[in-house]
């Protein structure tokens, strides 16, 4: 087996690239409690290209507006960030703060408004405070080693932060990656992703980052589902500030196809950890679809599997009832064919070329008691496969959401 060009960075995160430094305080925009932040700053010393991913629902935040608007330029050097308040279904006022938010931190760095992008997360319709924001900003202070501090503080219902990095040689010059990304709840991604937030001190064509930045989001946060329901605010944005000095990476390039499979590499733990950590869950599901027809067909039958209510229900009960698997893959809208499919719960056969197999039910229900739970389907119609990831329904996702806003 050939060795990984990635090593990860123990504790690395969006500060662990070279040039980036972040800061994070408590502004009051969340309930107080102990070591709480809301409210943080991301900070390159330099110029970078900029990329970014969006969510698609027709009630977006300001917030999202104002960033898909300036990361057109392709260009950047800050992004704010709020947790507390979705800054959504507000009206125009909602557009007004999150432009003021921009104008305090560019001040607070010396930068143009434009180089500043924006993201919140929170409870929809309810503006933001910016009395406590312009109090906060002065507070927040920029070093080197506040990346935690960074993923701490955009949180809202995650149970603990959600952080990676790691580094590649690229032409003699070392590369590092780095991200955080925040989301238990309200996940099920749809051309964006939660809130992520990337850094490289990577040069990049900034044509190629958008691509890359895409690609790597399909294949890792697009393809997780906590409860079907997709944000008002899903944001992903990647920053490259060349500080690394290696020369801009192009697209149809081997430092094109290794930058790529880094952020690939970045993104895939992310997905899991957030899967991971959905509201409620107990265990991890994996679904994973070989043999479709297209690559498409692969992700929809992956990702429709994860996100069915009675599968995660099976699972968190730890039932092998793989008649509910069969149902979603049947109505993902992939190409199927009984005869040629093949169905296995923990690498357990249930189904094989369209017959069911007599497998020893206790050892399948033993297998679903583990932290993590895999599904795999292969439909024998192709070469295409996909991985998607979710988690369990359980009684205590209900409950925490019958609570969310009191």
């Amino acid at each position: 087996m050939d060795k990984s060009p990635f090593t990860r960075i123990e504790k690395g995160g969006v500060t662990s690239p070279k040039g980036f430094t972040a800061g994070a305080t408590y502004a009051g925009l969340k309930k107080a409690g102990q070591d709480k932040l809301d409210l943080t700053l991301l900070y390159s010393e330099r110029p970078c290209a900029a990329a970014g991913v969006f969510t698609q629902s027709k009630t977006c935040s300001p917030s999202v507006t104002l960033s898909r608007q300036r990361i057109a330029r392709r260009a950047a050097q800050a992004i704010v960030v709020n947790s507390g308040c979705a800054n959504a279904c507000v009206g125009p006022q909602g557009l007004t703060d999150a432009k003021d938010t921009t104008i305090l931190a560019a001040k607070k760095l010396g930068l143009s408004e434009e180089d500043v992008l924006i993201g919140s997360t929170g409870m929809i319709g309810v503006e933001l405070p910016m009395a406590l924001i312009r109090s906060g900003m002065q507070k927040i202070s920029l070093t080197a080693t506040a990346g935690p501090s960074f993923a701490k503080a955009i949180m809202t219902t995650d149970s603990h932060p959600k952080e990676q990095a790691l580094k590649f040689q690229m032409g003699g010059k070392e590369i590092t990656v780095g991200a955080a990304c925040k989301g238990v709840g309200m996940i099920h991604p749809d051309m964006a992703t939660l809130l992520c937030f990337i850094t490289t001190d990577a040069a990049v064509e900034p044509g190629f980052l958008q691509a890359a930045l895409k690609n790597a989001i399909d294949k890792s946060l697009n393809m997780v589902s906590v409860d079907g329901d997709t944000s008002t605010n899903d944001t992903a944005i990647i920053l490259a500030n060349g500080a690394a000095g290696n020369r801009p990476i192009k697209a149809g390039t081997k430092e094109a196809a290794l930058f790529q499979q880094a952020l690939i590499e970045v993104a895939v733990p992310l997905a899991k950890m957030v899967a991971r950590d959905g509201e409620g869950a107990t265990k991890l599901m994996e679904v994973t679809v070989e043999g479709a027809a297209s690559a498409a067909d692969a992700r929809l039958a992956a990702r429709t599997i994860a996100s069915s209510p009675l599968v995660k229900a099976a699972v968190h009960g730890g039932d092998p009832n793989w008649g509910r698997i069969m149902m979603a893959l049947g109505r993902s809208g992939a190409a199927v064919t009984e005869s040629k499919l093949s169905l296995y719960i923990s690498e357990i056969c249930v189904f094989d070329k369209g017959v069911p197999i007599a497998f020893f039910k206790e050892a399948a229900v033993n297998s679903m008691k583990e932290s993590s739970v895999a599904i795999l389907a292969k439909l024998g119609l192709g070469s295409h496969s996909a991985t998607a990831w979710g988690c369990d329904l359980t009684e205590e996702y209900v409950r925490f959401n019958t609570e969310y806003s009191t």
